[in-house]
């Protein structure tokens, strides 16, 4: 029997933890703070209606998903980890590092578990991409890059901030490390704030990476790729099905004084279905009955914030909802 989960804040990426939550028979409790709003969710699912603080006290409620604005984050799991509750947070879990630290320090002195919800990490196609890497069938890993472009999603909060996470943890997950040197270039471009940005990470060991994002792009993209001694990954998430994975088996070889490459055509991997919220999940909750660490966890959760910091320093905490 799965833990019982509240999810507290059911707009836009709440609601969709809600509806999964309920289809693998873990959810709880729907909790905003905008009573009707709760309601609404707690009888189309059969569960409790709460408020935040209702959810934290519930002594029939094991775990909480956080999907709130990034300022609330911090207090709302603080208090949770005082309760005894493990807890999901979505990204980023803070604005600035001092308080994501604090966040991660609370979970530890309460013994509970702090997973931050980087949602394409738990992308099949990321996943086999991670296995290919670990296999060697593309040497050394020197370079990645990340394209997460398209038109629209214009909160108060800065593109960086809004996009760059989920970029970051796939780029932290290979580096198997954190960055020696952040370097960013942003630009407002329709809106008031930052709307797209190029993002250069320093990695020891030589490996580097580079982050485009933008929300003013009359395209989108949404690929990320993996250089390496031997060859070279794509994970395109807009590719059709059988075609988001590629292997290229480029190689660049000195010649005399120069160099040359190889040019190969692209070979797509076979991967395994599933949905990346739906693996997510499932991982969250194995973790609270098995007491293991997230595989997205405090540690990586704080980095982040100190990464985003560091590329785009806010000079106000984010408005709440």
């Amino acid at each position: 029997m799965y833990p019982r989960i509240a999810v507290v804040g059911c707009g836009q990426w709440g609601q969709n933890h809600i509806r999964t939550l309920a289809e693998l028979g873990a959810l709880a409790g729907a909790a905003d703070r905008h009573e009707d709003r709760a309601e609404a969710f707690a009888k189309r699912y059969d569960v409790k209606a709460l408020t935040p603080e209702a959810a934290i006290a519930a002594s029939d409620i094991d775990a909480l998903v956080l999907a709130l604005p990034a300022a609330a984050h911090g207090p709302m799991a603080r208090a949770a980890f005082a309760a005894g509750k493990d807890v999901l947070i979505e990204k980023p879990i803070a604005l600035d590092p001092a308080d994501a630290e604090k966040t991660a320090a609370a979970a530890r002195a309460a013994g509970r578990l702090l997973m931050v919800g980087h949602v394409v990490r738990f992308h099949p196609v990321f996943q086999r991409l991670c296995e290919i890497v670990a296999e060697g069938r593309i040497g050394t890993v020197r370079h990645m890059i990340s394209n997460r472009m398209g038109l629209g999603r214009f909160p108060s909060m800065d593109a960086v901030w809004d996009l760059a996470p989920h970029d970051l943890s796939l780029v932290l997950r290979l580096a198997n490390g954190y960055p020696e040197r952040v370097i960013c270039h942003r630009r407002t471009v329709l809106s008031d704030t930052t709307d797209i940005a190029d993002i250069m990470l320093e990695f020891s060991g030589g490996i580097g990476a580079e982050i485009h994002v933008s929300r003013v792009s009359p395209y989108r993209d949404r690929r990320f790729s993996v250089i390496g001694t031997e060859g070279m990954l794509t994970f395109d998430d807009l590719a059709p099905e059988g075609e988001k994975l590629a292997l290229y088996a480029h190689k660049v070889r000195r010649a005399g004084a120069t160099f040359d490459f190889d040019n190969a055509p692209a070979e797509f991997l076979s991967t395994e279905p599933g949905l990346p919220l739906d693996r997510e999940l499932r991982h969250f909750l194995d973790c609270i009955m098995t007491r293991t660490e997230p595989e997205t966890g405090a540690s990586e959760a704080v980095e982040t914030v100190r990464i985003l910091s560091l590329a785009a320093p806010l000079s106000s905490p984010d408005p709440a909802d």
